[in-house]
Order: C-alpha cells, then sequence, then structure tokens
C-alpha cells in the first residue's frame, strides 16, 4: 500500500470516518507474501514510495505473471523492467491498461489512484541511437516514480557540436541522466557545461575492446568533470531511481 493510501486511511480513523478495525482489515497482510519461487515485499511502496519492480531478465513468463497479479491485487500497480517479447506480450493480455514498451522492454501498469507525471526537470541524454534502449528503460522508470522525463538522442562526442547545441536544454533540467557506451566520454562533457547532478551509466554498445561496457564505466568513473555519479552498465532503471530521489528530495 503506497505511504498516501496509509496516511489518508489514518486521516479517516483519527476523524472518525473508519473504526480501527476496517484500518486493521485494510492493513492486517502481512509484509512478505510467498509464492515458494519469490518472496513480494508489499511493505516496499510503504518504505520508499513506490512498490518492488520486478526483474523480467531469468524469471518464465508464468512467474512474472503471477508476481504482478499479487501486486495489482493491492491497487498500487507494477513496474517490470527487461521483459522479453513473450512477457510483454502475456503482461498486455493479462492486465488492461499495461503501457508496453518494446524499446525499453518494460512493461507498466499504473496504480489505482495514479496521476500524471510531472514535468520536475528530468532530461536523459544518449551519445548514440543505440544506448536509446537503456535510455527507454530510465524514462519509463521515470514515469512509473511521476516524473516526465525530456530526451535528447544521440549526441556523442565524436561529434561535439551536437551536445554544444543542446546547451539551453540542458541547463533547464534539474537533473541528468548520460546514457554513454563506446569510450563513454560523453557524460565528463555533460558534466563540464551544467550545475546539476549528472547521473552516467555506462552501456554495452561497442566494439571488442569496450569489454561490453566496461571501458565505458571505467572512463565514467574516471570523469574529470565534478559530481559525476555512476551506475552500472545497463542499468537504467537504477538511474532513473536515484534520479527521481534528487529530484523528490528538492521539492
Amino acid at each position: 500500500m503506497m505511504r498516501d493510501r496509509v496516511r489518508a486511511l489514518l486521516a479517516d480513523v483519527a476523524a472518525g470516518h473508519r473504526t480501527v478495525d476496517e484500518a486493521l482489515a485494510l492493513l492486517d497482510t502481512a509484509p512478505l507474501e510467498d509464492l515458494q519461487f519469490a518472496q513480494i515485499d508489499h511493505h516496499r511502496a510503504l518504505r520508499q514510495g513506490y512498490p518492488e519492480v520486478v526483474f523480467g531478465e531469468g524469471k518464465t513468463v508464468e512467474q512474472t505473471v503471477q508476481i504482478c497479479e499479487r501486486l495489482a491485487a493491492r491497487g498500487d500497480g507494477f513496474l517490470v523492467t527487461r521483459a522479453s517479447d513473450d512477457m510483454r506480450a502475456a503482461l498486455a493480455s493479462a492486465f488492461a491498461g499495461a503501457e508496453v514498451d518494446a524499446l525499453g522492454r518494460t512493461v507498466l501498469l499504473r496504480g489505482a489512484d495514479a496521476v500524471a507525471p510531472a514535468d520536475t526537470g528530468a532530461l536523459v541524454v544518449t551519445a548514440g541511437t543505440g544506448d536509446l534502449p537503456v535510455a527507454q528503460e530510465c524514462i519509463v522508470t521515470l514515469r512509473a516514480f511521476g516524473h516526465a522525463a525530456r530526451r535528447v538522442a544521440d549526441v556523442g562526442v565524436a561529434g561535439i557540436h551536437r551536445v554544444l547545441a543542446q546547451q539551453d536544454t540542458l541547463r533547464l533540467a534539474r537533473v541528468v541522466v548520460v546514457v554513454a557506451g563506446m569510450d563513454g566520454a560523453l557524460p565528463s562533457v555533460v558534466g563540464g557545461l551544467v550545475r546539476v547532478p549528472v547521473i552516467a551509466v555506462p552501456t554495452s554498445i561497442g566494439y571488442g575492446a569496450s569489454f561490453k561496457g566496461l571501458a565505458a564505466l571505467l572512463t565514467m568513473l574516471n570523469s574529470c568533470a565534478a559530481g559525476v555519479t555512476v551506475c552500472n552498465i545497463d542499468n537504467g532503471f537504477g538511474a532513473a531511481v536515484a534520479a527521481a530521489r534528487i529530484l523528490e528530495l528538492g521539492g
């Protein structure tokens, strides 16, 4: 149960609109639900503001659908990342209103009382078109957390004028996620242009010596621009959660 829903429930009890027993009936489910193959953390939303996110990779379609059924039963919706083609098709069939994103490999079902994402200043920038799947995972996750993100694509350092032409857009952002493979140099450039937090995401895009994103990761960790934070390889989801928390702390 989402934190604001619990707060409203407690306010109803305090105002005499609900009895204590009625409130207990809504809160008495154990925080963990054992599905044998998964332990669902139903209090994640209460603690952190959003339900447990389902990582689809490595799970069967049946396991993923069953987990999502239990999450959706609480009224808070769900987000599945790294969802395969078959998984996306099954979830779209099982849940009316599910938002399927083939590029980002995500499926999002909004909660019963979800509001439209607000433009709070998130910007996602990619070095190349090949980085778009990771960037889109980030954008969908931000949307799930209530933040509408803008995107600037294909402005890598091979043509530095491309990112320099986006300086006005960069300066409007409150947090910038930079997604880059190959040499991974773009976050350092962006970090030298803005005064807001920059979150760098290395991708596994590149030729052999990129070592499936390791070269980009090391470049980003060695960034000359101060204050660049680095996520794991291809982890658009993690970057989005970090960006959302930065935005929420800033009011």
